[in-house]
């Protein structure tokens, strides 16, 4: 049989309400006992005071303990006049009506039980109140009656078990009964209250259970309801956000997979009817249609090299090799060979660059790849007229911005830009180039460089390019 960790939880914290609830009734009964037995000899203590009070002013007008031995029943009326601890006073109609002009009648004594002594000379001689089978020759305590300094009798306990104490024994066992009784009750409680405590404390938790089967079923639009904002209510924000960050990795893939094959068709379909046409005779083997073919593998070249190089950059398989590096020479190097080509497209591009930088620990291949990069998504994607702007600042850190004029792209899709395979165009014209690679490698070279980047509006109309490398990598 195997249980459910709903039965465990329960059986756990019944478990314990049970170890606790038989340890607190152990702990109140031994309390209870050794609180009785000290009210019981503080009781004992107070009465044998006050009657050996009494039979020393007896013995001290006397004389003798004579008349005790002679007149037993003085001793009961002796013992009659000390007021009895368990004893309450008399209910009110038992009480004798008195008329009017008499003085009022002395309310009847207490219901009398005898206490547990006897009463013995400085010899040991019983003199009064001594059980018919009491046996003398046991030890039992004895308290000193003295006058005037010198002990004229004993007063001893009756042993346990031959004495008048009846009720204080139904008064304990009663009390253990109540004792067990409340333990009884509080087990059933304890089970209840387990039981709630089991549902409630689970029921998020099979929720949770559920929602991830149909997470692993493939349905990522699965959410959770949080219902409360503690440990369980943070668990379920998680499973929200580990379910929003599937779904969208999952479509992710779906698009990357689209994507490349988009990008893949093209350039093969060319190749393919390129070489149809050769086979055929339509076309001559001459030096155009070899550039042709060329111009179609090289695209296909840098589309592969693209994704090999973000795959090892999302794996963390690219090589650093870190050195000190000028960023401003280097971007100033970067800039050359891209001024006639954006010229060629009715561009200028306009440098504001200072004679040098902060040395910064960097990878210099990696970093001319960053920039040629940022420069050829700006020359790709500027209509022709408009202009290029390119600057570095050192100030906390080191920052560097590529910014460029229309057209811009809109503010909400301005994060995205450093996805794989994004483009603003749906379209994906091949006229504008390019298979959304570039800046998803430069974001993944920012980062291996423990700087961040980030696109926003650019105050020449389109986009800037915001990398921001800190202190400590200069």
């Amino acid at each position: 049989m195997r249980f459910g960790i709903a039965s465990k939880l329960f059986l756990a914290i019944l478990a314990t309400c049970i170890v606790v609830a038989i340890a607190m009734g152990v702990a109140v009964r031994a309390s209870f006992e050794s609180g009785f037995d000290s009210y019981v000899r503080e009781r004992e203590a107070r009465r044998v005071e006050a009657l050996s009070g009494v039979l020393a002013d007896y013995y001290q007008e006397t004389g003798s303990w004579h008349g005790l031995r002679e007149q037993p029943r003085r001793w009961w009326r002796m013992l009659r006049s000390m007021p009895d601890p368990n004893a309450g006073p008399q209910h009110a109609e038992a009480r004798p009506e008195h008329g009017p002009g008499k003085p009022p009648a002395p309310p009847p004594p207490a219901r009398f039980v005898p206490p547990p002594y006897y009463l013995v000379d400085v010899d040991g001689t019983p003199v009064a109140g001594v059980p018919d089978e009491l046996d003398l020759s046991q030890d039992t305590p004895r308290f000193a009656i003295e006058v005037d300094g010198r002990t004229v009798g004993w007063l001893v306990t009756i042993p346990r078990g031959q004495g008048p104490s009846a009720l204080d024994e139904r008064f304990l066992a009663e009390q253990l009964k109540a004792t067990w009784i409340i333990i009884g009750l509080s087990v059933l409680l304890a089970a209840l209250v387990s039981g709630l405590l089991a549902r409630g404390l689970l029921a998020p938790l099979r929720r949770l259970g559920r929602a991830t089967h149909r997470l692993a079923g493939g349905d990522y639009g699965t959410r959770v309801e949080v219902m409360s904002r503690d440990e369980l209510g943070q668990l379920a924000r998680d499973f929200n956000h580990l379910a929003l960050t599937l779904e969208k990795n999952e479509r992710l893939r779906r698009d990357m997979v689209a994507d490349v094959s988009h990008e893949l068709r093209t350039p093969l379909a060319i190749l393919r009817g390129e070489l149809e046409a050769l086979q055929d005779g339509v076309r001559s083997l001459t030096p155009a249609s070899l550039e042709s073919l060329q111009a179609e593998v090289a695209t296909l070249n840098k589309l592969i090299d693209d994704l090999y190089e973000l795959s090892l950059a999302d794996v963390g398989a690219m090589r650093y090799r870190m050195t000190d590096v000028d960023v401003a020479g280097l971007l100033r190097a970067a800039c050359g060979p891209y001024r006639e080509r954006l010229a060629a497209r009715g561009l200028t591009l306009d440098t504001r660059l200072p004679a040098s930088t902060p040395p910064m620990r960097g990878d210099p291949q990696r970093l001319t790849q960053l920039f040629n990069n940022l420069l050829e998504n700006a020359l790709r994607y500027t209509d022709p007229g408009g202009e290029v702007r390119v600057r570095v600042e050192a100030d906390a850190g080191l920052t560097v911005c590529v910014e460029d004029s229309p057209p811009g792209v809109p503010r909400e899709l301005l994060p995205r830009m450093f996805e794989r395979m994004f483009r603003v165009d749906p379209s994906r014209s091949r006229e504008s180039g390019g298979a959304g690679l570039g800046l998803a490698i430069a974001a993944r070279i920012v980062e291996a460089h423990e700087g961040t980047i980030h696109a926003e509006p650019s105050p020449l109309g389109g986009v800037r390019i915001v990398i921001r490398f800190p202190r400590s990598a200069l």
